[in-house]
């Protein structure tokens, strides 16, 4: 039996948190299977199995945060377990070595248990593949899993000394190595985990059946499992029967949920708390740090841009267009790189640890994005080098896998420069923060119909108020007004754009 121990998938990280299990005990997996969505500080990520075989324990429950290193899910052979209730599945006693027999009692336990049923209906034989009703060479590890959907797997530790399971795993690296060791994780009085050196608990002692949703709904209110009777399959313990053990109503207590406002408050609740982790305590941290040791500045200006929305709306109508989205954050994403041009401080970095000023003779354009796990900051790299067209698609995939909660922690590192667009709530503008690693960013409100002075008339144009934020340390209020003045005339007549 191996352990796959929680991998660092990015850049340090020391902790994640597992999210939703994507697989259950009893399943067969190959290699590069997707086990597991976890949340670091950066992002969600799914992980894929570097093992292939059969699921034997589940070691870390949904919503708990456990440090890199952490086995969080134990993956062995076949016959690493018996099945239960199930027919007993009996190795010919010629391929069973014998140190394993002593090494494991569990098999011990399997033969005692299994011989009354043994005696009344015929052995797998696991040498001959016609005898368990496959095809020619069907292996445990192909048999279809709804075969099985009954049947649960005993929950126990791999013995230490296992000849046979370190003899018959399948380790394979897959796309991430599995974490470095770590000091043995401190067990959680409600979620006890089973040391993989401790000895087989007694029948009677074996945690309440219950999926890890249900589990946290358990400890959110407070209610011992193992002390419901489960009315779900194979005795399981469904969330219903955590609920009417509470005396609560309908609708679940899910702390997090009802802080999101996704659903009403229950009777009598008057607080809620949801702990700060995953990508909104980084954004925090970030935004601290970024907001008490960068001296910022903000400029405004207001800004017609009619002909800008008149472009959009002539880009919409041209055939290479028509396969991606194209709207007005397209138009200043590529004003934003042409004004950089004049002024390459906008581009660059105090590094105040060298005492030197950085700049970069590249964009990796960062674009602000809200998520319902918090703020992320996505990049496009090297978006100075892309034609109009290629940006658009580049955008589009961007806002599209930061919605979804997908971006990975390499698309948030090494921005140059970032983006944010309140105007889709509707907002006219905002004070930004710099992100860090950065030294200015650009803030776009609302673009909207107001009377406006229009060749000497009032008219009726699309207005939009742009804000620029920038390190007060390196760049003066003489390249932040020329920069945003350049970003502002682009948007206002972007033929100007040929002018750069």
């Amino acid at each position: 039996m191996a352990e796959f121990k929680l991998p660092d998938v990015g850049e340090g990280l020391t902790e994640a948190e597992i999210v939703t299990w994507k697989v259950k005990e009893g399943d067969t997996i190959a290699i590069n299977d997707i086990v597991v969505e976890i949340e670091t500080a950066k992002s969600l990520v799914e992980l894929p199995s570097p093992f292939a075989g059969v699921v034997q324990k589940l070691m870390v429950p949904e919503g708990e945060t456990v440090p890199v290193g952490t086995p969080i899910i134990a993956i062995g052979d076949a016959l690493d377990a018996p099945l239960e209730p199930g027919p007993t599945v009996q190795m010919p006693a010629e391929q069973m070595p014998a140190e394993q027999t002593e090494s494991d009692p569990y098999l011990g336990m399997a033969e005692r248990a299994g011989a009354a049923e043994a005696a009344a209906q015929p052995a797998i034989d696991l040498s001959n593949p016609a005898a368990s009703g496959g095809g020619e060479g069907e292996s445990l590890v192909g048999r279809n899993k709804a075969d099985r959907s009954a049947v649960r797997r005993a929950r126990h530790a791999a013995a230490p000394g296992s000849a046979s399971a370190a003899a018959t795993q399948q380790q394979v690296q897959s796309s991430f190595q599995p974490g470095i060791a770590s000091p043995d994780v401190v067990d959680m009085p409600d979620e006890p985990a089973v040391p993989a050196t401790s000895a087989p608990a007694s029948p009677g002692a074996e945690r309440a059946l219950a999926k890890p949703p249900v589990r946290k709904l358990a400890k959110d209110l407070g209610v011992d499992l193992a002390s419901l009777t489960g009315t779900g399959p194979s005795g399981a313990v469904t969330r219903d029967d955590v609920q009417a053990a509470s005396g609560s109503s309908a609708t679940s207590y899910d702390p997090s949920a009802i802080a999101l406002g996704s659903q009403d408050v229950p009777a009598g609740v008057r607080e809620t708390r949801e702990p700060i982790k995953g990508v909104r305590k980084m954004m925090g941290q970030a935004m601290v740090g970024s907001a008490f040791s960068i001296p910022h500045v903000t400029e405004w200006m207001t800004v017609d841009a009619t002909r800008t929305m008149e472009f959009v709306e002539r880009l919409k109508g041209r055939r290479e267009f028509r396969e991606v989205k194209v709207s007005p954050l397209l138009v200043l994403s590529r004003a934003v790189m042409l004004a950089m041009r004049r002024t390459p401080e906008m581009n660059s970095w105090w590094d105040d640890d060298a005492q030197e000023v950085v700049y970069k003779h590249y964009v990796n354009l960062g674009i602000a994005a809200a998520t319902p796990r918090g703020l992320v900051v996505p990049n496009v790299e090297n978006a100075d080098r892309l034609s109009l067209l290629d940006l658009a698609a580049a955008l589009n995939e961007l806002t599209a896998t930061a919605r979804d909660g997908k971006t990975q922690p390499a698309q948030m590192s090494g921005g140059t420069f970032t983006i944010t667009n309140v105007g889709v709530f509707g907002v006219d503008s905002g004070t930004p923060i710099i992100n860090p690693g950065e030294s200015a960013i650009m803030c776009i409100g609302a673009i909207r119909p107001q009377p406006w002075v229009h060749d000497g008339q009032i008219a009726i144009r699309q207005v939009t108020t742009l804000a620029l934020s920038f390190d007060h340390r390196h760049i003066d209020g003489e390249k932040g007004s020329r920069f945003l003045s350049d970003v502002a005339g682009i948007l206002e007549d972007p033929a100007s754009a040929l002018l750069f």
